[in-house]
């Protein structure tokens, strides 16, 4: 993916700045550390973003905004990560950090029944909550913190590539 396209779909920084919902923090949209593509920036971002998009909370975007100006990461990847948890994906990854959660606590997990309603949730409400936190918050460091790598080596394997690529290129010109 390159960064041509892929800056495309990123909205810039004077954009940002002049959103009226956006004004308290334009202070903060200053730093052009939000907005670079580097490797440390890249790693935060992904770090941040998949943290919060774990955990079952509103706001979720506004978290990930304030963790990238603490970690220093990109803030469109951060915010923009936050959607792996969307309406359609949300079910399956919360009934997954649920269950890690109720295995972490030695809970006994509550199985899903057929037909799922809004008074079987509010009813079970009280069981369900703290293992999901427990849960959310368990998956979101894991995944958080293996991403962080991740990104780190993959990037670094890309640029040792292609230094190597270019080594190779340089010999072939010097044998001709």
């Amino acid at each position: 993916m390159s960064r041509r396209w892929l800056q495309r779909f990123i909205p810039t920084r004077e954009k940002l700045q002049h959103a009226r919902s956006l004004r308290f923090m334009r202070h903060w949209l200053d730093d052009p550390a939000l907005w670079v593509l580097t490797r440390r920036s890249v790693a935060g971002a992904c770090t941040v973003g998949l943290f919060a998009a774990m955990l079952p909370i509103p706001f979720q975007m506004v978290l990930a905004a304030v963790g990238a100006y603490g970690f220093r990461g990109n803030l469109p990847l951060s915010v923009s990560l936050v959607w792996l948890t969307n309406p359609l994906t949300m079910p399956v990854i919360f009934y997954f950090n649920y269950r890690v959660g109720a295995w972490l606590l030695d809970y006994p997990a509550r199985e899903v029944p057929q037909h799922i309603s809004t008074a079987w949730i509010a009813d079970q409400m009280t069981h369900l909550v703290v293992p999901l936190y427990v849960g959310s918050i368990v998956v979101g460091l894991l995944l958080a913190l293996s991403s962080n790598v991740i990104v780190r080596l993959v990037w670094r394997w890309q640029i040792a590539r292609s230094w190597r690529r270019r080594a190779r290129r340089r010999q072939r010109r010097q044998q001709r």
